[in-house]
Order: structure tokens, then C-alpha cells, then sequence
């Protein structure tokens, strides 16, 4: 086999390839052995009937497409291997030529990854949110935490803000009651806005067996988007009553003994937990910062291909599952179809962009994973997929996966080092040392991971 590869373009090529037509002999064995199985003739059992037989009565030409349809893929292969191109997707195979019993030629073309350089990074300097908990975010964590331990308990009043009330709810359209547009024994607290716009207006003052009417527009259901006349009847109302704010409190809510210690322990929180954002920040800043100093050649197809990947997920997965449409998640997002092309073309290159750079960076600085890494970065993926441990590494087993695992904690990694050279201040000017955090890689690796899927599901949610 003779190839030769031409160059298109810095993420394309063409390889010319010619095969001495001896090479073919498996293939046309194979051929001539698969004919044999699916055809029958008259005089001669299944499976032996001579070759000259299925040429003569089959013609020669289907045994020839059966074989270079077996044969192309190894040698285009072999091609591929003898050029060192690294192959990105399905290459476009043309047959230039067949002459039986002398030559197979044909080219295929095909997008490979680009060579790309990868220049000196430690000038990277990035600004990320200072780690401030104040007096209002405590508060406002032990307000929460409060708010979870409220009872109610019935009163003979009327409804007012923060009652729980039980309604019965009656839906018309054009003076017709919705065949979907009845509920009872609705629980619903007055000022939450988790039901109709108008509710909180209609049954506040009202008590049990008060009744009122009022207009809204519809958000789901049969008639969604339409108005409606709204009757809503209160059959009880409750009072909700939240706990004092004291050491009793501390003890019911927590495992400490007093509200000083409750407070101390949700500050401690507050704290990692702005740390804990503070480098994500710092990692996906430091990483845009990246992305912009390397010059990136974008292979087309592969662009498109992700493209319409990522819009096929979001319309027929991600937004299927929460009950939208297309069309009424950009009503939302108050985004129109041209704007959501462009974002998504935007975050498919940033993606392939990260997946390119942080592989080179693997290379350069010869990263390699360990086994302890890579089981758990496994256990946080099967943790976040609602999987078990064991389904999940079985699955990942079975679909061949194991080197995508791989390559994100690689690409993690790379994007460590990275973070680990750059400098990193705060808004208040001070220099952010992530030194010392043990879950960088992994925590890098969710931040990759965010770039190569993009953030349509984020949006979505």
C-alpha cells in the first residue's frame, strides 16, 4: 500500500492511498464467504457454491463492493498511522479508482487535531471575589434554617401574610370550567408567589369558607397563557409560627448547645463555602485568560457537528424533561433564535478550545493519572449521575469510557498548573494562595468539564 497525505488547511488533510489489488484477497475471501451465506442456487448447497458461480449469476461488481467496503476502513487506518495525523471524526472517502485485478485507489478527507503552541502562561494574572462573610449572611443562614423548623397551628381570622391557607381552586376560560382547571385541599402560603398571580390579593382577609374571584393568566396546563377566572374558596387557615432564637433552638435545630456555637459553626461554613467558590473563580478565569493567549485553528465540521450536538440535548433532552419547548425556553431567556445560535457557537468553541489547549498542556508538562485519582474523580461522577459506585464504574466499563475519565482528570491537572502559576488576587488587592487546597484537580476538572458541555442545561435549569 502506497499513501501520501496533502494538507488543506491547519485542521484538514487529504490522504491519497492505492492499494495492489493482491492486498484485497481477505476482503474478497470474506466477501465471497458472506455471499455465500445469504444466497441460495439451485445444484449447489449453502455455503459452497463456487465463486465463478456468484460472479456469474451475482455479478463480480457486488463481490468488489463488498470487499473494499471491508478492506477501506484498515487501510485508511494504516494511512492515518503513516502520516501521524491525529483524526478528528468520520473522514469523507471518495474511490478514485478500481480496476479489478490490479489497483484500489482512494482518498479520504478528514479533520485532525491542530498543532498548537502553547506559550509561556505564568504571566496570567486574574481578580477574583474576596471571602467576606458579614453579620447579614449568618443571619440570614440561621433564618433559614429556622424557617425549617416552623409549625403551624389553625386560627378563627382572617388570612394574612405568612398564613399557610387550604384552598379549593375553580378555572374558567371564555365561561367554561377547565377540564384540568379544578384542585382541592390546596396547601399554599400567603406571599410565597408559588401559585397564580392575584392569589396572594384574593384570599388575603378572607377566612375559612370566604370566597373570591379574580383574573390570571395561566402558566401551564391546557389553557396556559390564556386568562382565566380564578374562584378560590379558603377552608382553613393556619398560622405559622417559627421558633425563638435561642439556646433551645440551637439544640432542637443542630448538635451544639447554644445559639453563639450555632452561629459560629454556620459562619465556619459560609466561609469554605466562599473559598470554595472563590477557586472556581479562580479557575475559570485563569482559564479564559489561557484560552486567549493560544491560538487555536477550529476544524469546521468537528465545530458543527458539536454545534448541533449541543442544540439536539438541550431541545430533545434537557428541556424535554422539564416540559418546554424550544421555542418558549428562548421566550423565557428573552433571547431570540439568532442570539441562541451564536451562544451556542460560542460555547462549542470555548469547549473544543479547552479540550485542544489542556490536552497539549498534558504533553508538555507530561501529566499522567494515578489510580487514586482517576477512583475519585469515578466516585464523583457516579455520586452526581445518581448511579452507585459499582453500576457507575461498570457502565464506563462496558461503554469503553475509561479514557474519557481519563482525559478529564488529565485536563483537570493541566488546568491546575496552570492556576498554580498564575497570580491571583482578590478584590481587596490580597494575593489568593489555592495551594493548599487538596481537591484542586478535581475541582479543576468540574470547571473543564463546564467548558467542554457548555452551560445550555445551566441555563435550562
Amino acid at each position: 500500500m502506497k499513501s501520501a497525505v496533502e494538507t488543506l488547511n491547519p485542521t484538514r488533510v487529504r490522504l491519497t492511498v492505492e492499494v495492489p489489488f493482491e492486498e484485497l484477497k481477505d476482503s474478497l475471501d470474506a466477501a465471497y464467504k458472506k455471499i455465500n451465506q445469504q444466497v441460495t442456487v439451485k445444484g449447489f448447497r449453502k455455503g459452497k457454491i463456487p465463486a465463478r458461480v456468484i460472479d456469474q449469476r451475482f455479478g463480480r461488481g457486488a463481490v468488489l463492493e463488498e470487499a473494499v467496503n471491508d478492506a477501506l476502513p484498515k487501510f485508511y487506518t494504516e494511512a492515518v498511522n503513516e502520516a501521524e495525523v491525529n483524526p478528528l471524526g468520520q473522514p469523507e472517502v471518495d474511490i478514485t479508482e478500481l480496476k479489478d485485478g490490479e489497483l484500489l485507489a482512494f482518498t479520504a478527507e478528514v479533520d485532525i487535531r491542530p498543532t498548537i503552541e502553547i506559550p509561556d502562561y505564568s504571566g496570567i494574572e486574574v481578580t477574583v471575589d474576596a471571602v467576606e462573610v458579614t453579620d447579614e449572611d449568618i443571619e440570614k443562614s440561621v433564618e433559614q434554617l429556622r424557617e425549617r423548623f416552623a409549625s403551624t397551628s389553625p386560627v378563627e381570622r382572617a388570612a394574612a401574610e405568612g398564613d399557610v391557607v387550604t384552598i379549593d381552586l375553580e378555572a374558567k376560560v371564555d365561561g367554561e370550567v377547565l377540564p384540568d382547571g379544578v384542585a382541592q385541599g390546596v396547601s399554599y402560603t400567603i406571599g410565597s408567589g408559588e401559585l397564580l398571580d392575584g392569589i396572594d390579593e384574593a384570599v388575603t382577609g378572607l377566612e375559612a369558607d370566604g370566597e373570591a374571584t379574580f383574573t390570571s393568566q395561566l402558566k401551564g396546563g391546557s389553557a396556559e397563557g390564556k386568562d382565566a377566572e380564578v374562584t378560590v374558596k379558603v377552608t382553613a387557615v393556619a398560622a405559622r409560627e417559627v421558633p425563638a432564637l435561642d439556646d433551645d433552638f440551637a439544640q432542637l435545630a443542630s448538635e451544639f448547645d447554644t445559639l453563639d456555637e450555632l452561629k459560629a459553626d454556620a459562619r465556619k461554613r459560609l466561609e469554605n463555602q466562599k473559598q470554595f467558590d472563590q477557586a472556581t473563580q479562580a479557575q475559570e478565569r485563569v482559564l479564559d485568560e489561557l484560552i486567549k493567549l493560544v491560538e487555536v485553528p477550529m476544524p469546521e465540521k468537528l465545530l458543527e457537528d458539536e454545534i448541533n450536538t449541543r442544540k439536539h440535548n438541550l431541545e430533545h433532552h434537557q428541556l424535554g424533561q422539564m416540559g418546554l419547548t424550544l421555542e418558549k425556553f428562548l421566550e423565557i431567556q428573552g433571547k431570540t433564535e439568532e442570539e441562541f445560535t451564536a451562544e451556542t457557537r460560542e460555547q462549542a468553541e470555548k469547549g473544543i478550545k479547552t479540550q485542544f489547549i489542556l490536552d497539549e498542556l498534558v504533553n508538555k508538562e507530561k501529566l499522567n493519572v494515578s489510580q487514586e485519582e482517576l477512583t475519585e474523580h469515578l466516585l464523583r461522577r457516579a455520586a452526581s449521575s445518581g448511579m452507585s459506585p459499582d453500576q457507575f464504574a461498570q457502565a464506563v466499563v462496558e461503554g469503553g469510557q475509561v479514557p474519557m475519565l481519563v482525559g478529564e482528570v488529565a485536563r483537570g491537572k493541566a488546568l491546575a498548573v496552570v492556576v498554580e502559576a498564575a497570580k491571583v488576587l482578590d478584590t481587596k488587592g490580597e494575593v489568593v494562595d489555592l495551594s493548599d487546597d487538596e481537591d484542586e484537580v478535581e475541582e479543576a476538572a468540574e470547571v473543564v468539564e463546564a467548558a467542554v458541555d457548555g452551560d445550555a442545561e445551566a441555563e435550562a435549569k
